[in-house]
């Protein structure tokens, strides 16, 4: 049997790949405290658990959902954006419900590339914006994000030969690996080049609602003229800990909106109407839950970023995000400092070359990790700090 080429040279996904070697050490009796995926551990509210409870109970809801979403979750989608972005959204033509926000990042390539075409991709990133763009038969560029510009891309670095075939540009702020975050200054930016270009704009903004210090992230589509030009994703995993109900979301440029309609109808048949229905819940509910849930994130951040620096490793302290993006000590790189950490102290760090060439000399740590796992694994890293010292003074 033969398989399709494009599955072929298809990567495993970067932490299939990570929990496999957990899974492998705790299988021989070790104990492993992972700071790898961002998966919050913290419960979805109790309020959207019961209504789900109660959806569920209607047969109503026992029935194939429509690929387009309720039009109850589009509103309430519409009415979120509104109230905390003050950004318009037309619940029809200019808002989409996702089987989660990976489905739909997954999917675009399809919906506007074809063989040949450019996307240019920020490096480090999110694997799916790549992966999608190579699966669509079209060429990744990549923007390296760099310290010294604020991990921001810098748009007139991509040559000319470039932008004559680019149809895509990815974005994620706050960001994911480096938890760096971007004002409307530079959204203003990107939206006068992807007019200037003729480029789709894509903003992955999972982490607006994850948020520390009071600081309060923007939504790309505040920035005047962006629903002209892109779309933003946006998901209830990280702000409402609901990374298994998969619901997100995909707002923005109509004819965007419509093509990757067309596409799922003809591929999926929606989420599940009681989960859609949990979801209206979680958008126009109370949002206490929210702030409760940050501070948490908060004071994780604050003794993460103490011990690596404690260690002696070069750290950004984020403003948002469920990340710590940190720099490797002298001597290693990426994915070597990850495995001494994993195979000397049993603690999981995410290489930053899982994310792209440019996460060279950086590992990404989750702050998705109950506290007393936390203290654990914080206190096995400052253990490692001792060995580091030894070898140094070798």
């Amino acid at each position: 049997m033969q398989i399709a080429k494009r599955i072929e040279n298809l990567p495993p996904y970067l932490f299939v790949t990570i929990s496999k070697k957990i899974a492998e050490k705790r299988a021989r009796g070790e104990e492993v405290i992972s700071f790898g995926i961002g998966d919050p551990d913290l419960a979805t509210p109790s309020h959207i658990i019961e209504r789900l409870c109660q959806a569920a109970k209607d047969p109503a809801n026992h029935r194939y959902p429509e690929s387009e979403g309720l039009p109850e979750l589009r509103q309430a989608i519409a009415q979120w954006y509104q109230q905390r972005f003050d950004v318009s959204l037309d619940p029809n033509s200019e808002v989409l419900p996702l089987i989660g926000s990976k489905e739909g990042i997954g999917h675009l390539a399809w919906c506007l590339l074809n063989p040949g075409d450019v996307v240019l991709v920020p490096d480090p990133a999110y694997p799916v914006y790549s992966i999608s763009t190579t699966l669509a038969d079209a060429e990744p560029y990549y923007l390296p994000l760099r310290p010294e510009n604020g991990y921001l891309p810098d748009l007139g670095a991509v040559p000319q030969t470039i932008l004559d075939r680019a149809k895509m540009l990815w974005i994620c702020y706050p960001n994911n690996p480096t938890g760096a975050v971007a004002d409307t200054a530079f959204f203003d930016r990107v939206v006068a080049f992807a007019k200037q270009h003729d480029i789709i704009v894509c903003h992955d903004g999972p982490y607006t609602e994850v948020a520390f210090d009071g600081y309060r992230p923007p939504s790309f589509l505040q920035a005047v003229g962006a629903k002209e030009v892109g779309v933003e994703f946006h998901s209830l995993s990280k702000s409402y800990n609901m990374t298994g109900w998969r619901v997100g979301m995909v707002v923005g440029n109509s004819q965007v909106i419509d093509a990757l309609k067309r596409f799922k109808s003809n591929l999926d048949s929606g989420i599940p109407q009681a989960i859609q229905i949990a979801a209206v819940e979680a958008l126009t509910g109370p949002q206490d839950e929210l702030t409760r849930h940050n501070n948490i994130y908060q004071r994780r951040r604050d003794l993460v970023v103490e011990t690596l620096r404690d260690m002696g490793l070069e750290v950004l302290l984020p403003k948002a995000s469920l990340y710590v993006w940190a720099k490797v000590p002298e001597g290693y790189n990426s994915a070597g400092f990850a495995a001494e950490l994993l195979e000397q102290v049993g603690v999981v760090v995410t290489p930053g070359t899982g994310y792209g060439k440019a996460g060279e000399g950086y590992v990404r740590l989750s702050l998705t990790i109950p506290d007393a796992s936390l203290v654990k694994g914080l206190s096995r890293l400052s253990a490692w700090k001792g060995t580091l010292g030894r070898l140094k003074n070798r």
